[in-house]
């Protein structure tokens, strides 16, 4: 379960930290150069990035402390707040795939499907005992 939480922080973490600190970098070149999805959806808005990866970082320090203390309510907690951004961003990019490439859609779906399945399972395994989970 701490490795499924912080696998969800290191998928949360790395590009939220992109997006406030270089937004414009973000913008143009996420998940990488050669695919830069979020330029597919213009303008660029400098403030909205860097919110979107301020927030980012605010659910990625809540699924870090449920990984460092792995408490039953605190780990369903980041784990409801991971489907709660996950969920409709998915079902945002499902109906907006016309615009990629195959590769691009494969590459979305699955980065976006791998946190929810994620966070899914830490929820059934926080039924539990946490001391057992881990």
């Amino acid at each position: 379960m701490r490795a499924a939480l912080a696998l969800l922080c290191l998928g949360q973490g790395a590009p939220g930290a992109w997006a406030l600190f270089a937004p414009r970098s973000f913008h143009d070149a996420f998940p990488l150069p050669v695919f830069a999805w979020v330029t597919k959806f213009p303008p660029y808005n400098e403030h909205l990035v860097r919110d979107v990866g301020a927030l980012s970082l605010g659910l990625t320090t809540v699924l870090l402390w449920a990984a460092v203390r792995p408490e039953r309510s605190l780990v369903r907690a980041a784990a409801f707040g991971s489907l709660a951004f996950t969920v409709p961003h998915l079902v945002f990019h499902m109906a907006h795939l016309a615009r990629f490439q195959t590769v691009d859609v494969v590459g979305q779906l699955v980065s976006q499907v791998a946190p929810i399945g994620m966070a899914g399972m830490v929820i059934v395994l926080s039924r539990r005992r946490i001391g057992a989970c881990l």
